[in-house]
Parts: structure tokens; C-alpha cells; sequence
């Protein structure tokens, strides 16, 4: 007989699949779980704070794009802005950064044969607007709860970045099954 399903209500994981939690690593599904729910979460915050701010037509891509062309004000390429956000399909990427320019919110020019894309003027301020929205409705309430420790959440950070390197290994591996 098998240990009680994750999350069933007797002291088991809360997992979104029970069978996968049978494995070798219950703990590593329940940690899964947490970042599909925590993924939505965020994309549907940063869909909502871009809205906020005054472009409800954005999806959380074309958000994490205009942040990531908008970055230390320097001129961005494609592959520059799917390598920093880990994005495979730059058309993706490239969908979004035409969708961004027709809004007015980036530029591309040509250079030889690359093409380098910035915020424009409107671009900066969206991000501007975006950015006092999320210290009003996130950044405050955090702070109000008293559990705000920059040095956790930054290690929680480091934990992440280092997980998504073990998840691309194993992505890797998988695709030569």
C-alpha cells in the first residue's frame, strides 16, 4: 500500500499530481507545485500592474520584454533579450517586440545585420508608471506584513536561478530520450 496521495487531507504534500509525488522525490512535486501556482500568480500580477498603469492589451511576455529592452537604458538584441529571460522560441520574443513597437513603447534600428531595439520616450514612462503601481500594491503590503528581509529573498532568488539551470540539464537530457 502506498503513502497517503499528496495534499489528500492526512498529513500528505500538497502536489498538483499525486502520482508524480510517488517518485523519488515527493518533496521536489510539492516544489513543482509551488512554482505553477506562483508562475500564474506572477504573470497575472504583472498583466494587471501593466494594466494599471495604462496598457490592459499586454500579456505577461510582452511585459517581461519591455522591462528587459527597458534594462540599464542600453540597446538590446533579440537573442540578447531570450537569452537573459531564458526564452527558446524568439518568435516569441520577436511577436512581442512587434506588438511593443506598434504601441509605441520600443524602437528597433538596424545595425549591419542585427537589429537593436530600446524603450522609446512612451517605452521608459510605461515602465516608470508600472513601477510606481508595484510599489503601491506590492512593494507597501509586503512591507506592511513585516516578513520584507531582502537577504531571504534574495537567496530564494539564487535558489531559483540555480534550479532552472538543473531543469535545462534535465530538458536536455529528456529530449535525447
Amino acid at each position: 500500500m502506498s503513502k497517503p496521495a499528496a495534499g489528500d487531507g492526512k498529513g500528505g504534500r500538497i502536489v498538483s499530481s499525486a502520482h508524480l509525488a510517488e517518485g523519488g522525490a515527493p518533496a521536489l512535486s510539492e516544489f513543482e507545485y509551488g512554482l505553477i501556482i506562483s508562475g500564474n500568480a506572477f504573470e497575472r500580477w504583472v498583466v494587471r500592474c501593466m494594466a494599471a498603469a495604462g496598457y490592459p492589451e499586454f500579456n505577461a511576455l510582452d511585459v517581461l520584454v519591455v522591462h528587459s529592452v527597458n534594462h540599464r537604458a542600453r540597446d538590446k538584441r533579440l537573442s540578447d533579450i531570450c537569452f537573459v529571460l531564458n526564452i527558446e522560441d524568439s518568435h516569441l520574443v520577436n511577436y512581442a517586440l512587434k506588438k511593443l513597437a506598434r504601441a509605441g513603447l520600443v524602437e528597433a534600428e538596424k545595425r549591419g545585420k542585427e537589429t537593436v531595439y530600446r524603450t522609446t520616450q512612451e517605452g521608459a514612462g510605461a515602465c516608470a508608471r508600472y513601477r510606481a503601481v508595484r510599489e503601491s500594491c506590492l512593494v507597501e503590503t509586503v512591507a506592511a506584513l513585516g516578513n520584507f528581509d531582502d537577504a531571504e529573498i534574495a537567496a530564494v532568488a539564487r535558489f531559483l536561478r540555480a534550479l532552472s539551470g538543473l531543469y535545462d540539464q534535465a530538458a536536455r537530457a529528456a529530449a535525447s530520450l
